[in-house]
């Protein structure tokens, strides 16, 4: 009997333990994803040239995504391909391990590193009339796992120059990558050097891995400012298309951040922001005072409250936009609070399946109740119409104090991949039918463009959550801080009142808090991924942090959990 290498024994153990099927396994089929990927777009060239040469040759090249996609497939005589094509080794299919057991791809990707498997190696009796050199392609700059590209024959034609081969095409690929990673900072920078030269004026570069801020911005703006100027600038990176926003500064300085990207072909290299400054003196007594049942003190948050109980006080109607829990009624309800304690403020929600909204805004206009509307972009267009005729039927009518109407609405941004095309029609509906009767608009801050108000909001909300005498360690609220909040206030609060219901005094350490707060991965992660991420952290948890051990117990071998440890940016 052959003696089965150490790697390839381990990787049937996980083959089994992934319960793949030894006969005939099938490959799930799933979108290959972003075509013009840093990867896709380096390795096109050389991926062409090499399967030219390797046309009607009984040797076929092969690209990965991290999960094993198979995204290109070139080269290879017919016989060959036609047999790739009966075990479903063709673009749009996953070769990875826990799907088809042992393979050149797949294990490359659980391993970290290089791997012929040759025929009989296979896990899968389909897969061994094949030999396949799997090879890792990883960012130059960064290290991050991008793919894998793998040179499969024949079993009868295996040779330990495939290996050699594969070794050889990821490192040109490397080289490709760092090449272009070289053309686009180099076209980033030399559309900063133009800006500079011709604005006369504050100008930050960003991309992925590049922050530049010339020196006028670091004359004209303090630490904290610069601070602040900093986290809004993140959010331009990767944006394809031009914008431009108003940005408060804590140093009361209003800043308009005008950006637009840097391409060099098709490839977004970075973006240029000119920064202009509108000083605006502030008149005696604007300071904003304490608004009851909210806490912050960020010029943002501070800015937003000022506007909101402006147009309480002076009974100016007025549409609240923002991202889903950013506190939009809880700004409204605290400054009508503050300015008209002697009025009642009734909140009509547009739930469907509730009491009919329009009929709700109509009795309470007539009783002379103040309103507000939430989520006003939910009601059907014939149901706009009605709802606009009441607003006009109030402002047409003279007596001597109109009641007050407020309304809350999604931030109108056609650029955010969450939001659907239903939607933004909603959006839209509502400003062609409402908008006009309302002559002020406030755009609340998302969380993360006003994170140093974070400690204050998490006390705030664990005395709401009857756990006053909870205290989160410096540690901790730090690596909070460090997160990017999408679900904004509303998340904050979930998050603490699932800390709250397990106890109630004490000091929160890093390590209680919740698995979904121990990662700082900044993009967006599927369920099956948090699963993954969660389950690697109570593995974590359960073995003292020891990473080895925590492997074993979830089947992953230890350059996997070190990949993913390092993917989710999780705390050890």
């Amino acid at each position: 009997m052959i003696p089965v290498r150490p790697s390839i024994r381990i990787s049937w153990q996980r083959s089994r333990a992934s319960h793949v099927d030894e006969e005939r396994p099938q490959p799930s089929y799933v979108d290959p994803g972003d075509p013009e990927s840093v990867l896709v777009r380096a390795a096109r060239p050389l991926l062409a040239s090499l399967s030219t040469e390797l046309a009607d040759e009984p040797v076929c090249l092969i690209l990965t995504d991290p999960q094993g996609v198979v995204l290109h497939r070139g080269g290879g005589d017919p016989a060959l391909l036609h047999a790739l094509d009966s075990v479903l080794l063709a673009p749009g299919f996953r070769y990875a391990e826990t799907e088809v057991g042992t393979n050149g791809i797949g294990t490359a990707l659980e391993t970290g590193g290089a791997i012929l498997v040759d025929g009989e190696e296979h896990y899968t009796g389909s897969l061994r009339p094949f030999s396949c050199a799997g090879a890792l392609i990883t960012h130059p700059v960064t290290g991050r796992t991008l793919g894998v590209v793998d040179i499969t024959t024949k079993a009868a034609n295996s040779n330990p120059l495939l290996l050699s081969f594969a070794k050889l095409t990821a490192r040109r690929i490397q080289e490709r990558i760092l090449e272009e990673a070289n053309d686009l900072d180099g076209a980033l920078l030399s559309r900063y050097y133009a800006a500079c030269r011709h604005s006369g004026g504050p100008v930050v570069a960003v991309g992925e891995k590049v922050f530049m801020m010339n020196a006028l911005a670091q004359q004209h703006f303090d630490a904290a400012d610069q601070a602040a100027l900093l986290t809004q600038t993140r959010e331009a990176v990767g944006r394809p298309d031009p914008y431009t926003i108003l940005a408060d500064l804590p140093s009361g300085i209003t800043a308009r951040l005008a950006y637009q990207p840097a391409y060099v072909g098709d490839a977004l290299a970075g973006g240029i922001v000119q920064i202009r400054e509108q000083r605006t003196p502030k008149a005696v007594g604007a300071r904003t005072p304490g608004l009851p049942g909210l806490a912050g003190t960020s010029a943002p948050w501070r800015h937003v409250a000022r506007e909101v109980l402006t147009a309480v006080t002076r009974s100016e109607w007025v549409v609240l936009q923002g991202e889903s829990g950013v506190g939009k009624l809880a700004l409204i309800t605290a400054a009508h609070d503050y300015a008209c304690p002697q009025r009642h403020l009734r909140v009509v929600e547009t739930t469907p399946g509730g009491a009919d909204p329009v009929e709700q805004v109509a009795a309470a206009l007539d009783d002379g109740d103040d309103v507000v509307i939430r989520h006003a972009h939910r009601l059907p267009d014939d149901r706009l119409d009605d709802l606009a005729d009441v607003l006009q039927r109030v402002q047409d009518s003279s007596v001597a104090r109109d009641p007050w109407v407020a309304m809350t609405v999604p931030e109108h941004h056609q650029d955010r991949e969450d939001r659907d095309d239903r939607e933004l029609r909603e959006i839209t509906e509502v400003r062609l039918h409402l908008l006009h009767f309302f002559p002020r608009t406030v755009t609340v801050p998302p969380l993360r463009h006003h994170l140093e108000d974070l400690p204050a909001l998490a006390r705030l909300l664990l005395r709401r959550a009857g756990a006053g005498d909870l205290h989160l360690s410096k540690p901790a609220m730090n690596q909070l801080t460090r997160l990017p909040w999408p679900g904004n206030i509303a998340q904050l609060r979930q998050t603490l009142q699932t800390m709250a219901r397990t106890r109630r005094s004490g000091t929160v350490d890093l390590g209680d808090l919740p698995a979904e707060c121990r990662a700082t991965t900044r993009r967006s992660l599927s369920r099956m991924e948090t699963l993954e991420r969660d389950a690697i952290i109570e593995a974590l948890d359960l073995h003292g942090g020891d990473k080895a051990a925590a492997a074993g117990s979830l089947g992953m071998s230890r350059a996997t959990i070190y990949r993913k440890i390092r993917d989710y940016g999780i705390l050890t």
